[in-house]
C-alpha cells in the first residue's frame, strides 16, 4: 500500500493584510507539506463580498510571495481541483447543498432574523446556551420545496442528532464535544452565500486535502465540520490546531502591540529569513529544544507536528530584531545596500536609479551602520549624518558640553583643522597621525580628544566609527552627489567659520 501523499492548504480571507497568526499558520502548513514532500495548496475564502476586495487579496500573493513561501495550486497558477477561489464555487457548494436536502439531511429554514434574535434572547434569559429550535425541521420537504420555488427566502441547515463528536487533535490530543451545544448549523444563507463550516468542508474534501493545520480558534469549529463529514459519508483530515499567538501583556496579539502583519514587517525591512526563522519559533521546537537560528533548509528537515507546543506563544519584537541583526550581518554588503536603496530614497537622501559608482560606495555606508541597526527602514536615520552636515547643531553641541572637563575641545579643534585643511587627498591613516600629533601637543587623549573632532565632523554625540566615515567622506564627495556629501575638509572649514559664535573655543 502506498503511503498517503499528504496535501495541506492555508485558506485565507481577503480581508485585509496577513497578520502574524496567519503567517504562522501558512508556514507550518508549508514546512510540513515541503519536509513530507507533499502539496501546498493556496485557496482563497472570499464569500464574505461585503469584505473581500480584490486589493487584498493582490497584496496577500505579494506578501506570502515575499514571506518566502511558494504555492502547488492556487489561483494564481491552477491545479487539478480548482477554481480556488470561493467565489467561483457557488455552482459546487449549491449541488452539494441540495443532495444533502434530497437524503434529509438538511433542511429549508424560513425563519426571519427577528425570530432568530427573539430565539437567542429567550434562551440567554434563560440562562441556556443560544441554538437554534429547529423548528423548520417540522416542515414537510415538499412543502419546503414548494415555498423555495415560489421565491420565498430560506437557508438551508444541516440536521444534527445527539452525537458525540471526538477527535485526536495532533497538538491537543483526545478532544471531544456534545453535538447537544452546536444546534443544526446554517450551510447556505437565505442570499445564497455559503457559510463557512460548510465551504471549507466541501472544498476540503474534493481538493484531497489530508490535513488541517489552523488556528485553535477553529476548534470550536471542527464538531461542525466533522458532523457534515459524517453526513456526506466522507473521511475526515487529520486535524492540527495551533496556539494563539499572544502580546506580552498576554493578551491576544493585535495592532496595539505594534507591527503584526506581513505587510507591516515587509516595510520595516525585517528580512523574510528572520521572520520564518522566528515564526517557526512561536509554538514549535527543534529536536534538540535549544537551537534559535535555524535555516530555511533545516526548518523544512526538522519540521514535525510532534514538535508543536501546546501553550500559548508570547510575540517578543526584540527577539525578532535579534534574529534579524544576525541575518542582516550574514548578507553581502552588496546585498544590504541594494536593499536599502529604496528606504534612503524615500527619506530623500539618494535619488534613483543609483549609478554603480554610488551603489558601490553606499557599500561603505551600510557597512558602516550595520551594527546600529535593527532592521533596514532605521538606516536613514543611522546614515542621515553622512548626508547631511548641520554646523549650527555641531557648534551648539561643542559649546553644551563645554566645561572645565573640555575646556580644551576649542584647541584642539584648531589643531586638527588647520592641519586637515592643508592636505590634498586625505585618507583616514593621514587623519589618524593628524590626531596622535595633537594628542601629543595638548596631552588629551580617548573621548576628550575624539569626541570633540567627532561633534565637529558630524553633529552628532555618538555614530559610526570615524574608521569608517573618515572614508565615506571623502569618497562621497568625490561623487557629485545631489545634494552633495561634504568632505572632512568642508565640513571642518564650514565649522570653523561658524564656531567662533559659539563656547566652544
Amino acid at each position: 500500500m502506498e503511503p498517503e501523499k499528504i496535501r495541506v492548504r492555508f485558506a485565507p480571507s481577503p480581508t485585509g493584510y496577513v497578520h502574524v497568526g496567519n503567517a504562522r499558520t501558512a508556514l507550518f502548513n508549508w514546512l510540513f507539506a515541503r519536509h513530507h514532500q507533499g502539496t501546498f495548496v493556496l485557496r482563497i475564502e472570499d464569500t464574505d463580498m461585503e469584505r473581500s476586495e480584490q486589493r487584498y487579496e493582490t497584496q496577500l500573493l505579494e506578501d506570502l510571495k515575499w514571506f518566502g513561501l511558494d504555492w502547488d495550486e492556487g489561483p494564481d497558477c491552477g491545479g487539478p481541483f480548482g477554481p480556488y477561489r470561493q467565489s467561483q464555487r457557488q455552482d459546487v457548494y449549491r449541488k452539494h447543498s441540495l443532495e444533502l436536502i434530497e437524503r434529509g439531511d438538511a433542511y429549508f429554514c424560513f425563519c426571519s432574523p427577528e425570530q432568530l434574535e427573539e430565539e437567542r434572547r429567550q434562551a440567554l434569559e434563560a440562562g441556556r446556551q443560544p441554538q437554534y429550535s429547529g423548528r423548520c425541521r417540522k416542515i414537510p420537504k415538499e412543502d419546503a420545496a414548494g415555498r423555495v420555488a415560489a421565491g420565498e427566502p430560506a437557508a438551508i441547515r444541516l440536521k444534527i442528532t445527539d452525537w458525540d463528536f471526538a477527535w485526536k487533535d495532533l497538538v491537543h490530543g483526545e478532544t471531544r464535544f456534545s453535538g447537544g451545544v452546536i444546534g443544526d448549523p446554517i450551510l447556505v444563507r437565505s442570499g445564497g452565500a455559503p457559510a463557512y463550516n460548510f465551504a471549507v468542508v466541501v472544498d476540503d474534501h474534493l481538493m484531497n486535502i489530508t490535513h488541517v493545520i489552523r488556528g485553535d480558534d477553529h476548534i470550536s469549529n471542527t464538531p461542525r465540520q466533522l458532523a457534515l463529514y459524517r453526513a456526506f459519508g466522507w473521511e475526515p483530515p487529520k486535524f492540527a490546531h495551533l496556539s494563539t499567538i499572544l502580546g506580552a501583556d498576554r493578551a491576544r496579539l493585535s495592532k496595539r502591540h505594534g507591527a503584526t502583519s506581513l505587510e507591516s514587517f515587509r516595510g520595516m525591512g525585517i528580512l523574510p529569513e528572520a521572520l520564518r526563522n522566528y515564526l517557526t519559533l512561536l509554538g514549535w521546537s527543534p529536536a534538540d529544544g535549544k537551537t534559535e537560528i535555524l535555516s530555511t533548509e533545516e526548518l523544512v528537515a526538522q519540521f514535525s507536528l510532534d514538535h508543536i507546543i501546546k501553550s500559548s506563544a508570547v510575540f517578543d519584537p526584540e527577539k525578532l530584531n535579534w534574529l534579524n541583526r544576525h541575518y542582516l550581518k550574514q548578507l553581502p554588503m552588496a546585498k544590504v545596500a541594494e536593499m536599502a536603496v529604496p528606504y534612503l530614497a524615500d527619506a530623500g537622501l539618494i535619488s534613483e536609479p543609483v549609478p554603480a559608482p554610488v551603489m558601490e560606495w553606499l557599500e561603505l555606508v551600510v557597512d558602516a551602520a550595520i551594527n546600529k541597526i535593527d532592521y533596514l527602514s532605521q538606516l536613514p536615520d543611522a546614515v542621515r549624518l553622512i548626508f547631511e552636515y548641520d554646523v549650527q547643531k555641531a557648534a551648539e553641541l561643542l559649546g553644551a558640553v563645554d566645561s572645565p572637563d573640555y575646556a580644551t575641545s576649542g584647541q584642539i579643534l584648531k589643531r586638527v583643522v588647520s592641519r586637515i585643511l592643508e592636505e590634498q587627498d586625505l585618507s583616514y591613516p593621514r587623519f589618524r597621525e593628524i590626531l596622535k600629533e595633537v594628542q601629543k601637543e595638548t596631552g588629551k587623549k580617548g573621548r576628550e580628544l575624539f569626541h570633540p573632532v567627532r561633534v565637529a565632523l558630524t553633529a552628532a554625540d555618538s555614530g559610526p566609527e570615524l574608521e569608517k566615515l573618515v572614508p565615506i567622506f571623502e569618497k562621497g564627495a568625490r561623487l557629485q552627489l545631489r545634494p552633495p556629501i561634504k568632505s572632512v575638509a568642508d565640513r571642518l572649514r564650514e565649522f570653523s567659520n561658524t564656531a567662533h559664535l559659539y563656547s566652544c573655543g
